[in-house]
């Protein structure tokens, strides 16, 4: 995992934002923040995925929402193999017993 840059977020915004205006080149941006030129890429990147939430690095983090609904999902699909597991003891209990009479 990439070490953090140490920048704020207001501070990235700007660099990002000069580099989209054309103002200056990403190495030129990179050069007078003080970082790498990926980092400079990579700030660029976060920021026309996820906006100012994204260089904050908000897009890298699971909100508590997405941390809630993964839990539900992991108990649902233990649920859900609980279930298909007690289906198949059924059905092969099922082959032992006599076949149902009709009442015609």
């Amino acid at each position: 995992m990439p070490k953090p840059s140490g920048k704020s977020p207001e501070r990235k915004l700007q660099v990002v934002l000069s580099v989209l205006r054309g103002e200056v080149s990403a190495a030129d941006a990179a050069r007078r923040a003080g970082v790498t030129e990926q980092t400079v890429h990579n700030w660029k990147n976060a920021f026309l995925d996820a906006g100012r939430a994204g260089l904050a690095g908000a897009g890298r983090r699971r909100s508590c929402r997405e941390a809630e609904l993964e839990a539900e999902n992991e108990e649902l699909k233990a649920a859900l193999g609980e279930a298909h597991v007690q289906l198949r003891v059924w059905k092969k209990g099922a082959e032992y017993l006599p076949p149902l009479r009709s009442s015609r």
